[in-house]
């Protein structure tokens, strides 16, 4: 008996008796039957796969990715090598990037490069009387919430004051910018009067505008401080006075 090149199956040598065909021919077919016996059976929605490095080792299994996809939008990752893994679908406006240590992928926000994120405004009209020399609130603030800790925050204000005091003596006024509690500038001696001066009475705008690293996703709050620098003989400092408006913004720009 005679064998094929890659199975090894037996088949009959030219010189054998046609009698013996039959018998040939059975050993023939329960070679290839117990070579092909991988490839019988399976249900429906199964993939043929390879079960190991042996010639004809099949089996029959199911689409893995039906075990891990779990909702619309999920996607398909490598968690390891020959591990497969679930991305959920991220939140509008998000992309898709790979983390900072360069380990898996994720969704965040997109690159701004020094673009405008977000902006928040407010205004006040209120009047506030201070008639301290202790920084005290102006009555004008707002709180922006930044998307990216690495973003930076454009604060654009302007605070309308109007400094008082009796004749012959002086009242000056001072402001200043604050994160939560901290100053980011402060300017003394603002504006006022001089006691050489007649005049009772000043106006003008404490306006800054300053570039700030708050290096927070977590709502932050910025504000102007008004105070005197000195108290004598009734000095004060208002803001807003006869309901004039005072303006905040606040940008987020993306690093």
């Amino acid at each position: 008996m005679a064998t094929t090149t890659n199975f090894g199956w037996e088949t009959p040598d030219d010189t054998d008796l046609v009698k013996d065909g039959a018998l040939a021919m059975r050993t023939l077919g329960n070679a290839i039957d117990t070579s092909l016996v991988d490839l019988k059976g399976g249900i429906t929605g199964q993939n043929l796969r390879k079960n190991s490095n042996t010639d004809m080792d099949f089996v029959w299994a199911g689409d893995a990715t039906n075990t891990v996809i779990d909702a619309a939008g999920d996607l398909l990752v490598g968690t390891a090598a020959d591990t497969l893994g679930r991305l959920a679908i991220g939140t509008a406006g998000q992309v898709l990037k790979v983390n900072s240590g360069a380990t898996a992928l994720e969704w965040g926000t997109a690159g701004g490069g020094g673009k405008v994120l977000q902006v928040v405004t407010a205004t006040t009209t209120t009047a506030v009387t201070v008639a301290s020399t202790t920084y005290t609130d102006g009555g004008l603030s707002a709180s922006i919430t930044p998307s990216s800790a690495t973003s930076k925050v454009l604060v654009l204000a302007q605070q309308n004051l109007y400094v008082t005091r009796d004749p012959a003596d002086r009242a000056f006024a001072k402001a200043q910018l604050v994160r939560g509690a901290s100053s980011l500038f402060a300017s003394t001696y603002f504006f006022g009067t001089r006691s050489s001066s007649a005049t009772r009475e000043a106006v003008g705008t404490f306006a800054i505008t300053w570039l700030d690293s708050p290096s927070t996703t977590s709502a932050t709050t910025y504000k102007v401080q008004i105070a005197c620098v000195d108290t004598a003989n009734f000095g004060e400092v208002k803001g807003q006075y006869g309901s004039s408006a005072s303006s905040i913004v606040l940008l987020e720009i993306g690093a």
